[in-house]
């Protein structure tokens, strides 16, 4: 039996990276997915690979901000109506803002990066853990960061931001087992998604792909991960055979995070 066969799980930023990569391993081990992203092409993108690995999958594709708290709301109250329930989210929408020190950070653009990756992933918990509890069972796997958990430097939004993920994911989860409902966060490090070679683009647009190998030149395993490694990953975490695995946050960053 598939692990999510009869399940309903919501994927935020679905429309590419870690949220589609997870979403097409979630469908091929079962789960009926409600598919939340910003960009409308890219959740169609999503669609056609789901389709091609699991052409049984059955999807709902919803556009939303998730820093708009009528839209969180929305596509949560969408996923019961055409599901009737919903079993697992992965709350993994989020940006990574521009770079730049402290001092020189534009307070515009700090508050856009709060607004999406802390705020978006408050409003998802407070509406799912509603009808999860509701129902006395459910799994949360929040997207955190490696810079949810040190500095990284230049990215004072981003940082901030993740590290409130942590402490809403830990606090939760306190809250929330009680319940039946486990909580748990991953700490991506570099994965070979978009939003990471935007990143290295912004450091060198000409010559991003030499600015990442010296990226993870310090990393112990010397390269990138993969999204599919981090959607092995949340699936684990989202199944009902991690159910006793709570509040903690799981750094998948090749051990870079442990070195000295």
């Amino acid at each position: 039996m598939k692990r999510f066969e009869n399940k309903v799980v919501i994927v935020t930023g679905a429309g590419s990276g870690l949220g589609r990569s997870s979403a097409i391993r979630l469908a091929q081990e079962g789960a009926k997915l409600s598919l939340v992203d910003l960009n409308e092409s890219g959740l169609q993108e999503t669609v056609a690979e789901i389709k091609k690995a699991a052409p049984q999958a059955e999807t709902l594709t919803i556009t939303a901000n998730v820093a708009n708290e009528k839209e969180v709301k929305n596509y949560v109250d969408q996923t019961v109506q055409t599901f009737g329930t919903i079993d697992g989210f992965f709350n993994n929408a989020g940006i990574e803002g521009k770079q730049n020190l402290t001092e020189d950070f534009g307070i515009d653009e700090f508050q856009k990066v709060i607004s999406i990756n802390l705020n978006g992933v408050f409003y998802g918990m407070k509406y799912v853990l509603a009808v999860m509890k509701g129902k006395g069972k459910g799994a949360i796997v929040n997207t955190a960061s490696v810079g949810g958990i040190r500095g990284v430097g230049n990215q004072s939004g981003y940082a901030a931001s993740k590290h409130g993920v942590v402490g809403l994911t830990r606090n939760s989860a306190i809250e929330y087992g009680q319940f039946g409902i486990s909580i748990k966060a991953i700490a991506p490090g570099a994965i070979m998604t978009p939003m990471v070679e935007g990143s290295l683009k912004q450091i060198d647009p000409e010559n991003w792909e030499e600015v990442g190998k010296a990226f993870v030149e310090p990393n112990p395993m010397k390269r990138f991960g993969k999204p599919e490694e981090v959607a092995a990953l949340v699936a684990f975490l989202l199944a009902e055979e991690s159910g006793f695995i709570n509040g903690v946050v799981i750094p998948i960053d090749g051990g870079q995070s442990y070195k000295y």
